[in-house]
């Protein structure tokens, strides 16, 4: 049962401004991309790395403003 007839042609004016930017300036995609890199495309670590990185961090407190007692 269909309640609404939906256009499938619409386009919001939010996606038109978005679409005219990035046909206006092609390097918008291009400095998302290095952006993204930057961010979330890190090397893998190799398992030892791993494994010494788990053995040296110090264990945090429940509470952490309270004196160690």
């Amino acid at each position: 049962m269909k309640f609404l007839k939906q256009n499938h042609k619409y386009e919001s004016d939010h996606t038109l401004f978005i679409k005219e930017l990035k046909a206006k300036n092609p390097e918008i995609e291009a400095g998302q991309q290095t952006g993204r890199s930057l961010l979330w495309d890190k090397p893998v670590t190799s398992l030892d790395d791993q494994a010494r990185n788990k053995a040296s961090t110090v264990k945090q407190q429940a509470y952490v403003y309270q004196n160690k007692v």
